[in-house]
């Protein structure tokens, strides 16, 4: 109990401070996910441990405290926070407990959806049609007068529209929209540019940005940011009584609405369009990090009340968060097949982005010691790239004393050989070429689909051969038999007899393929492309010049050296002749044309009819240029399934045109 008590009063306090500093001072110090991941954390520990419970815990409250500097006024009726749901089981449960609080007779409501914008939620008051102030949400029950400042803002009308399908008692008393300030991604791109070029640092993400803009002293400074108003509300005696009508009247009214609001009758509709935006919100120009699904029916959402602190007639269905709080559990190192030792963290499992993450890359030492990073802190966790996790910051505030220091090890924790670190790199790496890690990830990027693409030899079965004898380098691939496989656990014989007869199937590769089997270091799918094209057979590749290898596309002196380096190296090139003694043969690589020629490609997602590297491998056959980044030499984007958000920001950043699978089959 007395620890549960000393950590619950850790938590009050940092966040806390993470409030006042995103609140009050607009200078927030982590986003709004790792805020939520500790508020989250100390509601379970107050559940858990009832007595623990404090009317002053920062889970009890709605907002900030106001400016001192800007006069307060009382919201008309409460601007509450919404109740959180993660899952369609959630969802559920909620939608029943409507319902079953309905009165007797009444049918069951439609539910009005719509995204849950990443900005700041303001209140605007007319009066006679004309505005006449502006709250922030503030403490839920009084805001902050930002008039000044929102009369900035050109999406904001000055004056009701005046529309003929408008009732004309709307433009005869009180009329409040609510709505939300926002920042849109492609200005606050173009925004950091020009901090950039002005030698300014950059802001740190677009709804912090709005927050702060809205809530300057200085009108003139809030006037010079591109801030828009989106409306979600429109309260007054003589506005409809459905929430769908509503977002009608205000775009009547002049407003911006989001046009993708939608209505469903049940759960289904909503999951429908709950799942639809969960990937297609990253096409969107404003942050989106959930959908608000509320009983559309005004008069029912009154019937129905609150509880706590929030409506009981709305949710707000959250999207797997992108930054998330874990706990550092451990640090360890792995050794890769160039020899380079990575440290990465073991963390306490969490929820990130869709998926469960126990590990994330802490890259080298110089970025532990940069960040301030120790065994048993508290961490914010993201998907770099919506992909691979990484560690972007520590909590020291957290900490307890019984944190650890880490120290990267002086010897290969593989092979005891002593590490050391190249002049003018940050990697500290394994000089031994046959240290058992490093010849374990050269196979495994010997047998990848990129190379010799042999089905059923992952990374798990390349260790058990390792480890048992039954090979001792990627040629001894070729010589397994089906009884040596079927002594190995897991392996029955149909199992071991269709990895021999893939592993035999996959003895003629192209030449490209081959060559990045190699595993020469700076050599990856283009360059392996270019020098097959170049070349044509493997001993022409073999017994090439350094003169000669630079005359190819793209192969300059780092490359070229580190062809030669490897050639010279007699178990190398004892390894190739292995490789042909067990049958393989490295065939021309095709090319079926110049179709494509002088198009360079970047592929994101997942797409429905090939694998990642047959598409770049058909693009390379017609003479383009798959890549992995977007640029201003991008001439195509293929989007496929769940794209990557980053890219297609890049993309409408460059202006370069985006197709979808067909297309980009057409194209082929």
């Amino acid at each position: 109990m007395h620890q549960a008590r000393d950590r619950a009063n850790k938590l009050r306090a940092e966040i806390e401070e993470l409030r006042y500093r995103y609140h009050v001072l607009n200078d927030p110090d982590v986003s709004d996910e790792v805020y939520t991941s500790l508020t989250k954390e100390l509601r379970e520990l107050e559940e858990t441990y009832p007595e623990l419970r404090d009317p002053n815990s920062p889970t009890q409250r709605v907002g900030g405290q106001p400016l001192e500097q800007f006069p307060t006024r009382r919201h008309s009726s409460p601007m509450l926070s919404l109740n959180d749901v993660f899952d369609r089981q959630e969802l559920e449960e909620w939608a029943a407990r409507v319902n079953k609080m309905l009165q007797q007779g009444q049918t069951s409501p439609s539910y009005h959806m719509d995204l849950k914008m990443d900005g700041l939620a303001t209140a605007l008051i007319y009066d006679y049609g004309e505005l006449s102030y502006a709250l922030t949400r503030g403490d839920g029950y009084n805001g902050e007068d930002i008039t000044s400042n929102v009369r900035t803002i050109d999406t904001v009308p000055l004056r009701l529209r005046r529309d003929g399908t408008v009732e004309q008692a709307v433009y005869e008393g009180r009329i409040e929209i609510r709505g939300e300030v926002v920042i849109y991604k492609s200005d606050f791109q173009q925004l950091n540019a020009e901090r950039g070029e002005q030698g300014e640092p950059a802001y740190a993400n677009p709804r912090n940005l709005a927050a702060g803009s809205v809530r300057q002293l200085d009108p003139k400074l809030a006037a010079s940011r591109p801030l828009r108003f989106h409306a979600y509300r429109v309260m007054g005696d003589t506005t409809p009584d459905n929430l769908y009508d509503e977002y009608q009247l205000a775009q009547a009214l002049g407003f911006v609405v989001n046009d993708m609001h939608r209505l469903a009758p049940d759960v289904d509709g909503v999951m429908e369009f709950v799942n639809r935006w969960q990937t297609e919100r990253q096409e969107l120009d404003f942050q989106v990090d959930g959908v608000v699904v509320t009983v559309n029916q005004n008069h029912v959402r009154q019937e129905l009340g609150v509880v706590g602190k929030a409506p009981r007639g709305a949710v707000a269905y959250k999207y797997p968060a992108e930054r998330e709080v874990s706990t550092i559990k451990d640090i360890q190192v792995n050794v890769g097949r160039t020899g380079a030792v990575t440290p990465f963290a073991v963390l306490e499992p969490l929820q990130l982005a869709g998926t469960t993450v126990g590990m994330a890359t802490l890259h080298n030492e110089d970025e532990i010691k940069r960040k301030d990073i120790q065994i048993g802190d508290h961490v914010v966790v993201q998907k770099a790239g919506d992909i691979i996790p990484e560690i972007v910051e520590s909590l020291p505030k957290l900490r307890d004393g019984s944190q650890q220091p880490f120290h990267m090890p002086a010897h290969c924790p593989e092979c005891d050989t002593p590490l050391w670190r190249p002049e003018d790199e940050a990697v500290i790496r394994c000089p031994n070429p046959d240290c058992p890690a490093r010849t374990h990830r050269r196979i495994e990027r010997f047998v990848s689909k990129s190379a010799f693409d042999i089905e059923g030899l992952g990374e798990r079965i390349v260790k058990t051969l390792l480890d048992e004898d039954l090979i001792g380098d990627a040629a001894d691939l070729f010589t397994l038999s089906v009884d040596q496989l079927e002594q190995l656990e897991g392996f029955g014989p149909k199992a071991a007899r269709n990895t021999v007869e893939a592993i035999q199937a996959s003895k003629r590769v192209p030449l490209d393929r081959f060559i990045l089997a190699l595993d020469i270091r700076h050599i990856g799918q283009e360059a392996a492309f270019e020098l097959a094209r170049a070349f044509g057979s493997l001993e022409s590749f073999t017994r090439a010049t350094e003169a000669e290898l630079k005359q190819v596309d793209g192969i300059g002196d780092v490359v070229s050296r580190s062809v030669m380096n490897w050639m010279a190296n007699s178990e190398n090139q004892a390894l190739i002749a292995k490789l042909q003694a067990n049958g393989v043969t490295a065939e021309p690589t095709e090319q079926t044309g110049d179709k494509l020629g002088g198009l360079t490609f970047v592929i994101t997602g997942t797409l429905a009819n090939m694998s990642r590297e047959e598409a770049e491998t058909a693009i390379r056959n017609r003479g383009g240029s798959p890549t992995s980044s977007v640029s201003s030499n991008t001439d195509y984007v293929v989007t496929g399934m769940n794209p990557g958000s980053s890219k297609l920001q890049q993309a409408r950043q460059h202006d370069i045109t985006q197709i979808d699978e067909d297309q980009f089959y057409a194209l082929l």
